[in-house]
């Protein structure tokens, strides 16, 4: 018999529309791994804080999975940074209006839903599994700000936790290197939706670059409008090569005009306007049609704990071009998939653009390669089939530790 699941992701709920506020990554995640795990005769429930005051207390997706939200005395949308305060009230609520004891396996995700798991472990012995999705300690590392909260907390939660899942063996370095005597440590990577996958568009002739995140400094965009225009200035492309962005709102681009209204993003694109659409955010297939015409998708991040559009480009069979920091080590594998850059060096990333641009069979390589290896580590019937197993071992554990007792 198939087991009963629950998630916390107290910020992240998973049927919020991807773009919005707090709707990122991990709303992805978390409902794509239940609905991988529905598949699999899962039941799998989703305890998350009550962020669109519209949305029912009580949602259905997918066959067997579920999002009970939980309002913790706030009914509406409360930034993740001041969720920590709500969490006792939302302890409470939980209990009060969940069955905890009936579950076979807590699942939580992110730092603040893994105090609420510490607390429901304890209470309730169910056997507990925890995943970061970012760590203090990895913001340290690129930003130089140290969170004492945040580090702390995660630091109980990560020696109480049953077991971690880390999405890659970078995370899993960190964790060991920061935190006295872990938990076990289990490396499961994040799974690609099926819209990412090569098609038969024709390969245009022109070098075509494309880039998809944030435009803000952290995902890298800066250094990449630099290091284009360096290409551009020194004639190192034909005069025919284009940058295509995606991502961004009302507030940072013109999508009639396909350019910047951002003051900073004007200075850097000037004089390259011909070169450089901005096309606004985009959905999922919109991604993957765009990867597929790219001659490499560049991701030149100064930190990703993971980096989902790297892996997305892949399984499109797109090279990509990436920061050597973070998860981007792992999930991208350097001359093999694509090739590995110092991040914030412009002229390192133009030597790599040039270099997949102006040989194409090299390119060509690497996309192949990319492409099957994507599909072997970022499918989401691997990661389900992967937590599955993860997830008997843990409450076998659990249940030999309660009969010792």
């Amino acid at each position: 018999m198939k087991k009963k699941i629950v998630f916390i992701s107290d910020h992240g709920d998973p049927l919020a529309p991807l773009g919005g506020e707090q709707a990122g990554g991990q709303n992805n995640y978390v409902k794509q791994l239940a609905l991988s795990l529905d598949n699999k005769g899962y039941t799998v429930d989703v305890i998350t804080h009550w962020a669109d005051a519209n949305a029912p207390k009580i949602e259905k997706f997918g066959s067997r999975c579920r999002v009970v939200r939980i309002a913790a005395g706030v009914k509406g949308y409360v930034a993740k940074s001041d969720l920590y305060s709500m969490l006792h009230e939302f302890y409470d609520d939980i209990r009060n209006q969940i069955d905890l004891a009936s579950y076979d396996i807590l699942h939580t995700h992110y730092w603040l839903s893994g105090l609420l798991g510490a607390k429901a472990a304890e209470d309730y012995g169910i056997p507990w599994i925890h995943t970061s999705h970012s760590l203090g300690a990895a913001k340290e590392q690129a930003t130089g700000v140290r969170e004492y909260k945040r580090m702390a907390a995660e630091q109980l939660i990560l020696q109480l936790a049953d077991t971690v899942v880390a999405t890659t063996a970078t995370e899993r370095k960190l964790i060991n290197g920061f935190v006295e005597d872990p938990s076990p440590i289990k490396v499961i990577p994040i799974g690609v939706d099926k819209s990412f996958q090569p098609s038969d568009q024709k390969e245009k002739e022109r070098p075509y670059f494309a880039f998809a995140g944030r435009l803000e400094e952290t995902k890298g965009i800066y250094t990449l409008l630099h290091a284009f225009r360096l290409l551009i200035e020194r004639h190192e492309l034909p005069s025919s090569a284009k940058l295509v962005i995606a991502g961004g709102d009302a507030d940072t681009i013109d999508l009639q005009k396909m350019s910047p209204t951002c003051p900073n993003l004007k200075k850097a694109v000037s004089g390259l306007e011909k070169h450089i659409d901005f096309i606004g955010a985009r959905s999922q297939r919109q991604l993957a049609e765009l990867f597929n015409a790219a001659t490499a998708v560049i991701v030149p991040s100064t930190y990703e704990s993971f980096g989902m559009v790297a892996a997305e480009a892949q399984a499109c069979g797109s090279p990509v071009i990436a920061s050597k920091v973070g998860g981007l080590q792992d999930v991208v594998r350097h001359r093999e998939t694509g090739i590995h850059v110092e991040k914030e060096n412009k002229e390192h990333l133009a030597f790599a653009m040039k270099l997949i641009a102006l040989n194409r069979g090299f390119a060509r390589s690497l996309g192949r390669r990319a492409a099957a290896h994507a599909q072997r580590e970022f499918n989401w019937e691997t990661v389900a089939r992967k937590m599955d197993g993860l997830y008997e071992v843990v409450i076998r554990g659990k249940q030999k530790v309660l009969a010792g007792d």
